[in-house]
């Protein structure tokens, strides 16, 4: 699903040189949960913009869903992005001057889907997170917890092979945090790739499997990930 080898991003100015990853090496299989963590600076943050191709690395291989992502140009990279991976930020992101239906929407719109199919995707999404009645009304008027369900919305209607979560309850409080969390857990027991960047040793320990990060390299990865539920549907049955 995602492979990352030997890989290094260095961020240079005419005076300094700045390592940000270094010989880092990670492998996520397809329906893995898996917690990234480490204190801040640690390259958490940079891992996660070259695995939603945000950025692009110095050095070494990374290869989504099979796809070398070496030397692509910013169109390739870009519809590679839109198709594969699903973003859900620590702020949202929502537009605020859109309803939770074209909040969702904008995605599907740079896919070129219809609109018949956008609209069955869309109702779909927000009926997997508990908004669908909700869906002609403003993020200003939701809670936090809320907000942060539209977003998990938005990523699903594309139905993602992977979902990237950066600090996902980190502007939450616990309630709010614990129902983000749970729905983050239903969606990997139905079969969801997900990789979620986190401070929490708490939300961490509730992934499939952690690994830690400190000064850009891969320093403990547990060899045995604990085993997800069997016999659950597949995200993309879900999503279809």
């Amino acid at each position: 699903m995602l492979k990352m080898h030997h890989l290094s991003k260095v961020y240079r100015t005419h005076l300094i040189e700045t390592h940000a990853l270094r010989d880092f090496s990670i492998h996520v299989k397809n329906g893995e949960f898996v917690a990234v963590t480490g204190p801040s600076g640690s390259g958490k943050t940079t891992f996660l913009n070259i695995a939603g191709l945000l950025e692009e690395f110095s050095g070494g291989e990374y290869f989504l869903d099979g796809v070398d992502v070496r030397g692509m140009n910013d169109a390739a990279r870009s519809r590679l992005r839109n198709e594969k991976i699903g973003f859900i930020f620590q702020g949202f992101n929502l537009i605020p001057d859109l309803n939770l239906f074209d909040n969702v929407d904008v995605p599907l719109r740079y896919r070129g889907f219809n609109a018949a199919e956008r609209r069955r995707r869309i109702e779909q999404a927000l009926s997997r997170v508990g908004l669908s009645a909700r869906m002609k009304h403003y993020p200003s008027e939701l809670s936090g917890g809320q907000q942060q369900r539209v977003a998990i919305a938005r990523a699903l209607a594309g139905s993602p092979k992977i979902l990237l979560a950066d600090e996902p309850t980190g502007n939450l409080d616990t309630q709010m945090a614990r129902g983000v969390m749970q729905l983050l857990e239903e969606l990997h027991a139905e079969g969801a790739t997900i990789i979620m960047v986190t401070h929490d040793p708490e939300l961490a320990a509730r992934a499939q499997r952690n690994v830690h990060v400190i000064d850009g390299q891969v320093v403990d990865i547990q060899a045995e990930p604990r085993l997800r539920s069997v016999g659950a549907p597949p995200l993309q049955s879900a999503q279809a």
